[in-house]
């Protein structure tokens, strides 16, 4: 499988997905969108996007599995394709200018390929594995930034599943205090890129869906920078939470989220 020419492929269908997005969001109307469970929304844009990608990605790889959000199909095999057909939802309802198509590959349990299109900014974001990481074309790396008192973090608010709020703000309240600052994007995909790219230098959230993480974290990676779970362990994609850092905050972050999600002891 050329996973560079398999790449250039998907970074059209995450292009065109993107487009009927942006065409949507000028005239969408706030009576189109479905409430999915609290605080979980979701429109006839997120689900025309997905079947857009699910059919394109089939003549693509007609022998792959796809993990989708809104289960336009579902069936699972050794190559699966995970795809967020609109990753920052509530943005785009509310007509907040960030929210993005993702796009990953995902072999017996590796991701492989990566594409995240940030509509409103038509910025696209693609990695492959051992191939490095792209924004528009242009190779692209993690900060080196040493320290977190020098960093700018993002991570993702609970909206729904506040089981573990107290031990979230304990690392919120930290990092108010000892770094540059927080950013709450409002889509993780977009999160991420921001990291491989260097405008933001870590990144943590709970609750989130293999969808949400797939493509951002191979970008990440390809980048120079480093992935884990809160026991920063492996199981970031299916395990619902991630951090994510440049190479050189991994030790101090890590320890951070372990302390204040009391993992550690």
């Amino acid at each position: 499988m050329n996973l560079h020419d398999l790449t250039q492929r998907v970074i059209q269908i995450a292009k065109e997905a993107g487009q009927f997005i942006r065409t949507e969001r000028r005239t969408f109307n706030y009576q189109n969108v479905e409430v999915k469970g609290l605080n979980d929304l979701v429109s006839y844009v997120d689900k025309t996007s997905e079947k857009m990608i699910v059919e394109s990605l089939a003549i693509v790889l007609p022998d792959a599995g796809f993990i989708v959000e809104e289960n336009t199909k579902s069936d699972i095999k050794n190559y699966n394709w995970i795809v967020d057909p609109l990753d920052g939802t509530t943005n785009f309802i509310h007509g907040i200018p960030c929210y993005a198509v993702s796009i990953a590959l995902e072999y017996q349990g590796e991701i492989v390929l990566g594409v995240v299109y940030e509509v409103a900014q038509d910025e696209c974001f693609w990695a492959y594995k051992n191939g490095a990481a792209y924004l528009n074309g242009q190779k692209i790396q993690v900060s080196q930034r040493k320290n977190l008192s020098e960093s700018l973090i993002a991570t993702g608010f609970p909206i729904y599943n506040f089981s573990r709020l107290d031990n979230y703000l304990e690392v919120f309240t930290h990092l108010m205090k000892n770094t540059h600052g927080i950013r709450r994007i409002g889509a993780a995909a977009a999160d991420l890129c921001y990291l491989a790219c260097g405008r933001v230098d870590a990144f943590f959230e709970y609750n989130l869906n293999a969808w949400d993480v797939a493509a951002g974290a191979l970008i990440v990676k390809e980048a120079g920078g480093y992935i884990n779970d809160f026991k920063l362990q492996n199981n970031w994609l299916f395990g619902k939470e991630i951090i994510a850092s440049n190479d050189l905050l991994k030790v101090e972050f890590g320890s951070l989220i372990q302390e204040k999600f009391k993992l550690n002891s």
